[in-house]
């Protein structure tokens, strides 16, 4: 059976517009033969039942991220398609320490300058996801998906790239020095923004290119040192491993993004100049140099023939999968529906990560297992409190009949109606007695 990678679909002249889809399908070209695998550009996360990408389809069963498919194939293959199955000891360490590293500092940066920069996102990020989703997903997912980038950033204090962010700090300033001149507002109870990049940015052109390039350092320079005149960052002739492919994930689209706001590539550029050289040659071995996004739907046999990975074309949208999607995002916007969505994802990631030999991964599967019961049933014991609440609040009212169950007509008072009497219904006895 053929295995299906299902991945974000091309940006940038990379087969993909995101770094773990980067990872994974560099590792399968490394690792997985030709004819044993397709890659489906679906750029549509709700394909797996963890509603994220890339993620793997082997028949029936679904597994999503690089790490955990890298396991699935590992174990799929009896160990055979392994990049790191002849590291070990200080090695294996390094390969561990220096991915979880990279994931963490390089998603960051990724997210400030794709995401975060409102100037990079509306004139190159956002285009981009335009070419590659289809109605109404193209509406719903890049703004979903900056929103997250904006959430994963902001406890560095540094997500005002975001230009409109920015505009509202500027109100807030003036509005605050206008009641200060008005004396409104005393000037020391006037709380100063948080410090942003682009408030930084705005102070000195010195500074702010001094904080851009401690960001971009701690990140380069490692890998620089680690890569040295290697051929591999672990090793020269053909021993490459999964921290390659996973840095080649991350680095490229640092390096080959079309963004306005250049300092990411610049900095890759400048600083460490092997480890950008790296990132080209390593481009050219997993992905056969530039992209096109024709590749990634090839609707005749010459687009398919010339493209150097395994492209499928994707499954045509449809009334049923339009529906879907709309169904999806306004539970994803309803609070306790959406409460019970990510519990089961954190379910399903759960499962995904059981599947591994690691012990590691086993201990971290069974941790995220329980946490998701307990938090399933912190969920139901909310409703129930709620319920209860209502329930008692509707009979307290009841009772004091603010609010009346039944009909109408049983609480209706019978309404009295004076009607004189007609003087054809007056006796003549009873005239004679009124005139006497």
């Amino acid at each position: 059976m053929v295995l299906e990678l299902h991945v974000w679909g091309p940006g940038f002249s990379l087969p993909s517009i995101d770094p773990q889809c980067l990872a994974t399908i560099a590792y399968f070209v490394k690792t997985v033969p030709k004819d044993k695998w397709v890659l489906v550009a679906s750029s549509d996360p709700s394909v797996s039942p963890n509603n994220e990408l890339p993620a793997l389809k082997d028949g029936q069963t679904w597994v999503s991220k690089f790490r955990n498919i890298v396991d699935y194939v590992r174990q799929y293959s009896s160990e055979e398609w392994d990049l790191d199955t002849d590291w070990d000891g200080l090695d294996k360490a390094d390969i561990t320490a220096f991915s979880a590293f990279l994931e963490s500092n390089g998603q960051l940066l990724l997210d400030l300058s794709l995401y975060v920069s409102s100037q990079n996102y509306y004139a190159a990020t956002s285009p981009a996801y335009g070419s590659i989703l289809t109605w109404p997903n193209q509406w719903i997912l890049p703004p979903k998906l900056r929103n997250a980038a904006k959430h994963r950033t902001e406890h560095l204090g540094l997500s005002s790239l975001d230009l409109e962010a920015t505009e509202e700090q500027q109100r807030e300033r003036e509005r605050a020095a206008a009641g200060v001149t008005a004396g409104q507002i005393p000037a020391s109870l006037i709380t100063r923004p948080r410090e942003t990049v682009s408030s930084l940015l705005g102070k000195t052109a010195q500074y702010s290119q001094f904080r851009l390039d401690g960001l971009t350092a701690e990140l380069f320079e490692p890998l620089e040192q680690l890569l040295g005149a290697k051929k591999y960052l672990l090793a020269d002739g053909q021993r490459n491993s999964s921290l390659d492919v996973l840095v080649l994930g991350y680095l490229s689209l640092a390096l080959f993004a079309e963004v306005p706001s250049k300092w990411l590539r610049e900095s890759l550029r400048t600083k460490t100049p092997r480890l950008a050289k790296y990132v080209e040659r390593m481009r050219d071995e997993c992905f056969g140099g530039v992209v096109r996004l024709e590749e990634a739907f090839p609707d005749t046999a010459e687009v398919k023939t010339k493209s150097f990975l395994p492209w499928r074309q994707p499954e045509r949208i449809n009334a049923v999968k339009i529906g879907s999607t709309l169904l999806n995002t306004l539970a994803d916007a309803t609070p306790i529906l959406k409460d019970f969505r990510m519990n089961s994802r954190l379910q399903q990631s759960a499962k995904s990560m059981g599947g591994s030999k690691e012990e590691g991964d086993s201990k971290n599967a069974k941790a995220v297992s329980v946490y998701a019961n307990a938090q399933r049933r912190d969920l139901y014991i909310s409703i129930a409190s709620v319920a209860a609440g209502l329930a008692a609040m509707v009979g307290y009212l009841t009772y004091n009949g603010v609010i009346v169950f039944g009909s109408e007509d049983d609480h209706e008072e019978e309404e009295v109606v004076y009607e004189p009497p007609s003087w054809d219904s007056i006796s003549a006895p009873t005239v004679q007695s009124l005139f006497g």
